[in-house]
């Protein structure tokens, strides 16, 4: 890690990925830091790291995604973080705070990049209200041709090692969660041009009764029943309620059109 004069520091934790010390001579504060993939897949790896002071007080954040690591293959790079701001506590390391990794030919593309689909899939941050817990996907298409819907998205629920989750019963529309948030609205059909989108979205309450909470960080998604999956990760604390929310495809409002 490089803070001028200050001791490096580094963290891992445990996921294949680790934070390295860099050589000094940045003016910024920045980390090294690189991935093994130990699986037998290619994979791509979102990473968050925390900026933290001696302490251990959270001062910033940063993420790097690595879109594709072959199996036994080890990716090196660095995550940066610019000088900290006048008056702010002093920045002394950095640790990995969560990784999540998806397979490589299922990760969401970068914005800038069309999947040989044509469409481009990919989930929200996601709204949280009282325990009430929404997540936003969008489909646009980025192809040369139309692209018709109608209904619901697919979906797969994954642990953090890829594997089904079980004992959560997806429904479509509220399930009765809430009223009001458009998911009770019927699936209709649809047909996007080129660079039209449509939004479907998530939503569970994060209520934990007797049992133990069920989290899963993955969603494998598939806009319809032949379409290629695209794994999001979402990151869903669906507590023991046992029931997830899908909304139907359905054209952004004015609203929804605006940036968040």
């Amino acid at each position: 890690m490089t803070i001028p004069s200050v001791p490096a520091a580094s963290g891992s934790d445990g996921s294949g990925v680790r934070a390295d010390p860099l050589p000094t001579g940045d003016s910024g504060i920045a980390a090294a830091y690189e991935v093994t993939n130990g699986g037998t897949q290619a994979l791509a790896y979102t990473i968050l790291f925390d900026f933290t002071t001696d302490a251990g007080e959270v001062m910033a954040n940063s993420t790097a995604t690595v879109r594709a690591v072959g199996p036994g293959a080890t990716v090196r790079g660095t995550v940066r973080l610019g000088a900290p701001g006048p008056g702010s506590s002093r920045v002394t390391r950095v640790k990995v705070s969560r990784v999540t990794k998806v397979p490589a030919a299922e990760a969401p593309p970068a914005a800038d990049v069309c999947p040989p689909s044509g469409i481009r899939v990919t989930a929200d941050d996601g709204d949280a209200a009282m325990g009430l817990r929404v997540v936003g996907l969008q489909l646009e298409n980025c192809g040369k041709r139309d692209y018709s819907l109608d209904g619901y998205p697919l979906l797969e629920l994954l642990d953090k090692n890829l594997s089904p989750v079980q004992g959560v019963r997806i429904v479509q529309g509220s399930g009765g969660i809430t009223t009001g948030t458009g998911f009770d609205e019927p699936a209709h059909p649809l047909v996007l041009k080129p660079g039209e989108s449509a939004l479907s979205g998530l939503m569970w309450r994060n209520t934990t009764e007797s049992g133990d909470p069920v989290n899963v960080p993955h969603v494998r998604v598939r806009a319809k029943a032949d379409a290629e999956p695209v794994t999001v990760t979402p990151h869903l604390d669906l507590g023991t309620t046992g029931l997830l929310a899908v909304r139907a495809w359905t054209r952004p409002s004015p609203e929804e059109l605006r940036p968040r």
